[in-house]
């Protein structure tokens, strides 16, 4: 591997981790085709640690996710579960059989209208049926010209998004995608819904030796694989299978790092009983299991809670967004993804995933919260130190773990990003014999000054922090969510700039080992403890039994506990 990369494995597991996941590849894409006169400099973050090279049959160059992505039937729409960039042997092999034949087609779904001018743009069919890509970027050079005439690509609008693969840019290698058709993704029949139909799909031989062939496929062409990362729903049937596949990574591959991105939709609604019920069980065993398994575990949330008590949807000042709308959650929640994974992505000096989860996990403090800042509100003629001074002693970041108001809780550890700013706004552009507003204008470097600002939020608080000129990229089909008064690279202006869209944004990231997750933990124990199983006993059918729950319950219990400051008691 090129740099002697610390490779990463990414398991994607389920609808909504497909939608946050869809945006995450796409603005690694993006990120990837960085114009030749780009003002920021490449190589800040290493693409081979996500991505992999491969060849096709016909001797192409490819650049794919190294990903293994698990959903239901119905879920891919027009996407070929092989993908498009090679030709699958098993269609071509010659049929031995000599007898008549009968073929059945199943009807296909319209391609959406963005994919299908998205693929014309980027290859074309050959007569013999194989899609023949025109140029694959990987990052060692610049984009294949392009004609500035040429029309410019159909962007998918909301009403024509109904699943993630309608808006995914990537091709992905044929190993990627692995549909589990027992349970469906539509209708009301046939739903993955329950922990334990989750947990066993990985029980059933057929579908653990083909996730295992395929992890052992991506995991031997490694050189230095530094561990996995799983987005994995915590609301549904996912949450056990998750479990189950990070138990699996544990026993296979011990010593490696095992981060696990516990995905929550937007707000529920109480109308909806049986869902609302589900939900709060499915999130509170998968928690418990997968901080059993993995190296850290964070939920990521746009709503305000994880149990069963309905709270409001976080807010952004510069943002609008549908928290009802998949594909404006999953690009928020992708963004900050996208931040706070940086310390493991570095080119020089990474993080290893095993050292970030030991800085952040000690005393069984396994799961962490996040929040973000989309995007750092920086004016085009102040430095970070007078923007991080007018943030006063406030939060400065969104929390998107749904554990409620941060203000007034304890941080026991912190790893956080801010990238997106110019060389020239790291430090205080005050003329010689100005008086310093504050300290944070005597530092000399913008390390320092983020630096100094964390330690004078939270005093006596190990902290990590990263400071990075890349941005985030948000072209389309990133939705455009964004307030009218920024500027084509994200900056805070004062009248709305004249027809310009946002592509990039800078974004402060952090993950947290806070105390709101004694309250947050210990509110969904209360929560579980008061339920009649009696009246949700098909939960329990599907290979859940009572000790199960009481065990569930008792460790979410000891992980709140985990979290008690000097201020917080756990009340049962």
């Amino acid at each position: 591997m090129a740099g002697g990369a610390r490779e990463v494995l990414t398991l994607q597991l389920g609808h909504f981790a497909g939608f946050v996941g869809a945006h995450w590849w796409n603005q690694q894409d993006a990120a990837l085709c960085r114009p030749t006169d780009a003002k920021e400099p490449p190589g800040e973050l290493c693409p081979d640690v996500l991505y992999r090279t491969g060849r096709t049959l016909y001797g192409q160059e490819t650049y794919t996710p190294r990903l293994i992505l698990m959903d239901l039937k119905g879920s891919l729409s027009s996407l070929k579960q092989e993908g498009g960039l090679y030709r699958d042997k098993q269609l071509d092999a010659a049929i031995a059989w000599q007898g008549k034949l009968t073929t059945h087609k199943e009807e296909l779904y319209p391609k959406n209208p963005y994919l299908q001018d998205l693929l014309s743009a980027e290859g074309v069919l050959s007569s013999d049926g194989t899609w023949r890509v025109k140029s694959i970027p990987n990052g060692k050079g610049p984009p294949p010209f392009t004609n500035a005439r040429t029309p410019k690509p159909v962007m998918p609008t909301e009403g024509s998004i109904r699943v993630w693969s309608d808006f995914l840019r990537v091709h992905l290698h044929p190993r990627s995608i692995y549909m589990i058709h027992k349970y469906n993704h539509d209708g009301e029949a046939g739903r993955l819904e329950a922990f334990g139909q989750g947990e066993s799909i990985l029980k059933e031989p057929k579908y653990l030796e083909e996730l295992e062939d395929r992890l052992h496929f991506y995991v031997e062409e490694c050189d230095y694989l530094q561990g996995f990362q799983i987005l994995c729903d915590l609301h549904d049937g996912f949450s056990g299978l998750g479990a189950k596949a990070a138990e699996l990574l544990q026993d296979e591959y011990s010593g490696r790092g095992i981060i696990t991105w516990g995905l929550l939709p937007g707000p529920y609604r109480l109308g909806e009983l049986q869902k609302t019920i589900y939900r709060l069980l499915n999130t509170a065993f998968g928690l418990v299991h997968l901080s059993a398994h993995s190296s850290l575990v964070c939920p990521l949330s746009l709503g305000g809670s994880l149990g069963l008590r309905p709270e409001p949807p976080v807010s952004f000042p510069l943002l609008q967004y549908d928290a009802d709308l998949p594909v404006h959650c999953g690009a928020i929640l992708a963004t900050a993804l996208d931040t706070v994974t940086v310390p493991y992505r570095l080119r020089s000096s990474p993080v290893s995933m095993v050292h970030l989860a030991d800085m952040l996990n000690f005393s069984g403090k396994k799961v962490v919260t996040a929040g973000a800042t989309i995007p750092f509100p920086l004016v085009p003629s102040q430095s970070l130190p007078d923007t991080l001074m007018q943030l006063g002693q406030a939060t400065p970041w969104t929390p998107l773990s749904a554990c409620g108001d941060p203000s007034g809780t304890c941080c026991f550890a912190q790893s956080v990003v801010l990238r997106g700013l110019d060389r020239a706004r790291h430090t205080s552009q005050l003329t010689p014999g100005t008086p310093l507003p504050s300290p944070l204008h005597a530092c000399t470097t913008g390390e320092e000054v983020l630096a100094q600002y964390l330690q004078q939020q939270q005093p006596r608080v190990r902290s990590s922090s990263h400071l990075l000129l890349t941005p985030c990229k948000a072209v389309p089909p990133y939705p455009y969510l964004f307030s009218s008064r920024l500027s084509q690279h994200g900056l805070l202006l004062d009248a709305p700039p004249a027809r310009t869209a946002v592509e990039s944004i800078p974004v402060l990231g952090a993950l947290c080992s806070s105390s709101s997750l004694n309250r947050a933990l210990g509110d969904l124990a209360k929560d579980l403890s008061k339920l009649d199983l009696r009246r949700w006993a098909s939960f329990m059918d599907a290979g859940v039994e009572q000790d199960d729950l009481e065990e569930t319950l008792h460790e979410l219990r000891n992980l709140a506990q985990c979290y008690e400051s000097g201020n917080d008691r756990l009340v049962d």
